[in-house]
């Protein structure tokens, strides 16, 4: 399932895909928002657009946020766990995935703070 990103067609992938009862979402970043707005500089902000990103996917796929079973979250700096912690329990706290919070990594944009590495939910 195509989310209209320009990375889709020029890289030869989906956003999500189903795969009998699962769905496997490619890795997201906070990219700019729908509206036309510019995504936040933040952590917590960052974490909160991916995971906006792909709660549509799981959606156009036929699930949903509780049906998450893995996330994994990428970031600059350890100085961002507070931020991306506070999103990710406002999103999953209910739900419980196994989850990677910190893996300190380098981006390609020079604004990006997180990213989500992708991953599987079940329905």
């Amino acid at each position: 399932m195509e989310s209209g990103s320009d990375w889709e067609p020029r890289v030869g992938h989906s956003r999500a895909i189903r795969a009998g009862t699962h769905v496997f979402v490619s890795g997201t970043a906070p990219n700019s928002r729908t509206d036309g707005g510019d995504f936040p500089d933040d952590a917590y902000g960052q974490t909160i657009r991916c995971f906006e990103i792909i709660i549509k996917a799981l959606e156009d796929a036929g699930a949903d946020r509780t049906h998450v079973v893995r996330t994994r979250i990428y970031t600059l700096s350890t100085a961002d766990i507070p931020g991306l912690s506070k999103a990710h329990a406002e999103l999953f706290a209910d739900v419980g995935p196994a989850s990677t919070i910190l893996i300190v990594a380098g981006f390609d944009h020079p604004r990006w703070r997180v990213r989500d590495r992708g991953g599987s939910s079940h329905t």
